[in-house]
């Protein structure tokens, strides 16, 4: 009896706290059944995660090899290594027109990390946040886990599902926020904000005393115009970058923040505590990518010729009801005519048809169920065929 007793109380001890109960990052779900197929001999073409196909560029795997032969990789400064960070402000500077302090510039363990340290340094536990859906997933998880709530205000075709000024301050009048969070080009649906709108946000967030954050990790994977960051319209924004996508660097894991002077300091000593530094050779290869722009704008085209094939190729196969896809490399497509259920959707599509996708339900608690996300950051031949297995499937 005492064994037992021993071993139940040793058991509560271990019990997750409420943090750890958020919601499954559904996409890698997906991704995990599709590895199962795979080994199992099974062809899935992935259209899942938003992960390029290409390598990093050449000009960042060079300079991480030289470095590894160097020897020695030692701890950098919590706020970047200085040569990448200049190399950063200078890229505000070429691409935006807009003069950026290095010192504002702060080197992330990826995107990710980049909202664990802005939330921290923003928001209190219980504070307000909003956010748009359909939107990013682990937005609201990150929010939720830190102890904040997330605000989920709906977008509508009428503003082509970007969150708008009215948007924004009706959900403010009802209950006070202290954050919102905007993506331009966004996840899932590739919509981009104009200069006017996105201006007009932003302005109306300060109105308010609204903390504005830009989530811009798409930028560079624009089609309809060119993305305008919120560096050049405000000081007092926080922006959140990554090398990710148009780099290509994904398990790399190095992302940036642009901050006001206020927030760099305390995201300072947050990097500090919380990692250190950010892994130096993903630093090292990270300045030396922003030479391999001309190689990175080729993979764009590829990316642009994928999002012409889908626009043109879906419609034919009865997905004829599209989110506008100005940027990054997501087609989101409204699925009812076929199924209620976007889970079940894309269960049976990963099953039958061997094409995994993302069902809605992942970036949108409300009307998700209508909606599949579909990633074409992969060759132009794996895009031909899921569309071909795809209207094969839809037509049985």
């Amino acid at each position: 009896m005492h064994d037992v007793t021993t071993k139940n109380t040793v058991s509560a001890l271990m019990n997750p706290s409420a943090r750890g109960g958020v919601p499954p990052f559904m996409v890698m779900d997906v991704m995990a059944a599709a590895a199962r197929i795979e080994a199992n001999g099974g062809h899935v073409v992935h259209m899942e995660v938003g992960q390029p196909a290409n390598p990093a560029p050449q000009a960042a795997i060079a300079a991480a090899r030289a470095a590894l032969e160097r020897g020695r990789i030692d701890y950098t400064s919590a706020l970047g290594i200085p040569s990448l960070r200049a190399r950063i402000a200078r890229y505000y500077r070429e691409t935006h027109s807009r003069d950026v302090d290095p010192d504002r510039i702060v080197v992330t363990t990826g995107s990710s990390s980049g909202f664990i340290l802005a939330f921290l340094s923003m928001f209190e536990p219980g504070d307000r946040v909003a956010v748009a859906i359909p939107g990013y997933p682990p937005y609201r998880h990150i929010l939720t886990a830190l102890g904040c709530e997330p605000v989920l205000i709906e977008t509508h075709a009428d503003s082509r599902h970007a969150l708008t000024p009215e948007a924004l301050l009706a959900a403010h009048r009802k209950t006070p926020l202290k954050g919102v969070l905007v993506a331009s080009p966004a996840n899932p649906t590739g919509t981009m904000m104009s200069r006017e709108a996105l201006s007009r946000l932003i302005e109306a967030a300060a109105s308010e005393g609204i903390r504005f954050i830009s989530d811009e990790i798409y930028h560079g994977l624009d089609y309809a115009f060119p993305a305008v960051s919120a560096v050049e319209l405000s000081d007092n924004v926080v922006v959140i970058n990554s090398f990710s996508k148009y780099f290509c660097m994904t398990g790399w894991r190095v992302g940036w923040m642009v901050v006001p002077e206020t927030l760099a300091r305390p995201i300072e000593r947050l990097q500090q505590n919380l990692a250190i530094s950010v892994p130096t050779l993903s630093q090292v290869a990270a300045e030396a990518a922003f030479d391999g722009r001309a190689e990175m704008d080729v993979v764009k085209h590829t990316y642009e010729d994928n999002r012409r094939l889908l626009i043109e190729g879906f419609p034919k196969a009865g997905l004829d009801r599209f989110l506008p896809a100005d940027g990054a490399f997501y087609l989101y497509a409204d699925i009812s005519r076929f199924s209620a259920d976007s889970f079940d959707f894309a269960k049976r599509m990963l099953e039958e048809a061997r094409v995994a996708a993302t069902p809605g339900v992942d970036f949108d608690p409300v009307h998700g169920r209508a909606f599949v996300r579909f990633c074409y950051s992969g060759s132009t031949d794996d895009t031909r065929e899921a569309i071909a297995r795809i209207t094969r499937w839809l037509a049985r």
